[in-house]
């Protein structure tokens, strides 16, 4: 037993370092671009496409990429896709050294990193139940919340640095760099166990479209998992404005320093990397869905802050706050569905969460985008934080989802 309970520990430890490390350069290149094309265009039209190149390509490969994560090893689907995210990362680095620099050469490498994100990020969530045992998922989400806030909290500061006496294509460089040493982690030091595969051998057309169907079917089949993801894809629309437009914001009213941009997003990463804490620590009220439901209502409540506060130091109070509670809503939610869900399903639902989730938010960019840029943003801020408060009122008179929290004996 105690050797089990050490391997475990030692498997997650090395697959949280070398995730941190992969995310830690995947975030540079992510504030880097969108800073670059922020500072210089200042349109909430154009942040509305970069979000929708950065969030469709996942919508459209997810699909497959669930199948793939239930039929294939998903260590080496992590791993392959990472690989793939650098190597795009590494050739727009050289194009940009030649002095191929253009706006929508970025455009065409969100888009390609975000085919590579989609592919990965089934096979991730789906892989950990894995390598941790069901009694540690929620302390293991936790500290996994913690290590990726970590990432985001040191990532803006970096970008910020490097930014003022960098080229763009040398962070480019740097990203490359850092997925070589956490692919090089995973791939040598954490071992997974093989689950038994129960799928045709020869991968069609028919069995492909059978085994997408499975999933949804699944999905259908669950009213507390037809709930939970409603709710997570109205989250990420009226979310929307305080994830994606903030920035924006904090250019027109407080001014246009990097180091402003710099500051909300380590605010935000220090209220997460504070809420993953809380939450390993904590584990959350015995019924996971009223974890989920206090942490909805404190982002609407700082959502509608934001569309009201004048001064900038309370508003970067108020953005650690909203950072708070997003492990303490994501990480429940995430160890629901790991707990509830069929090992061998896991992928495919995992990927049907992407394309909904990954839907969302473009579309809420779709509407409020272009709107931030005929009316105030704060107004659109204080609107969707009412809706986010009566979204969480909503979400607890869910009978279905308060019985799926329920821990069980």
């Amino acid at each position: 037993m105690e050797n089990n309970n050490a391997r475990w520990k030692r498997n997650a430890g090395f697959y949280i370092g070398g995730q941190f490390v992969s995310m830690f350069g995947s975030m540079l290149v992510s504030h880097a671009v969108s800073w670059h094309v922020l500072l210089q265009e200042q349109s909430g039209v154009l942040m509305a496409l970069f979000t929708a190149a950065a969030m469709l390509p996942m919508v459209f490969i997810s699909p497959f990429a669930g199948v793939w994560a239930d039929r294939y090893d998903r260590k080496h689907l992590v791993n392959v896709s990472d690989a793939a995210i650098a190597l795009i990362t590494l050739v727009v680095a050289i194009l940009y050294s030649a002095g191929h620099k253009n706006i929508w050469l970025l455009f065409a490498t969100v888009m390609a990193r975000s085919v590579g994100m989609g592919i990965q990020n089934p096979a991730a969530s789906a892989l950990i139940p894995q390598i941790v045992p069901e009694e540690h998922l929620m302390r293991f989400n936790g500290i996994q919340s913690t290590a990726q806030s970590l990432t985001t909290f040191a990532a803006p500061m970096a970008a910020g640095a490097l930014m003022s006496f960098l080229p763009l294509e040398t962070i480019f460089y740097i990203d490359v760099f850092t997925a070589v040493i956490g692919i090089s982690t995973v791939f040598f030091c954490v071992k997974v166990p093989h689950l038994p595969k129960k799928h045709e051998k020869t991968l069609g057309a028919k069995v492909y479209y059978n085994e997408m169907a499975e999933g949804f079917r699944f999905v259908g089949s669950q009213p507390w998992l037809k709930t939970l993801l409603i709710a997570s894809a109205l989250f990420g629309i009226f979310a929307s404005p305080a994830a994606m437009l903030t920035p924006l914001q904090v250019v027109r009213t407080f001014g246009d320093d990097v180091w402003l941009l710099t500051a909300i997003e380590i605010a935000f990463s220090a209220g997460m990397m504070a809420g993953g804490v809380v939450i390993s620590a904590w584990g959350g009220f015995k019924n996971k869905s009223h974890t989920m439901v206090l942490a909805w209502l404190c982002f609407g409540v700082t959502t509608f802050l934001f569309g009201v506060i004048p001064n900038f130091w309370i508003y970067l109070g108020v953005m650690v706050l909203c950072g708070l509670a997003m492990p303490i809503y994501n990480t429940p939610a995430m160890t629901l569905m790991q707990t509830k869900i069929p090992p061998e399903l896991m992928g495919r639902v995992f990927s049907v969460m992407m394309i909904i989730n990954g839907l969302a938010m473009p579309l809420g960019m779709a509407l409020f985008g272009p709107l931030g840029d005929v009316v105030s943003i704060e107004l659109l801020l204080i609107l969707t934080g009412l809706l986010l408060i009566g979204g969480g009122f909503a979400l607890y008179g869910r009978k279905e989802l308060m019985k799926a929290g329920e821990t069980e004996a």
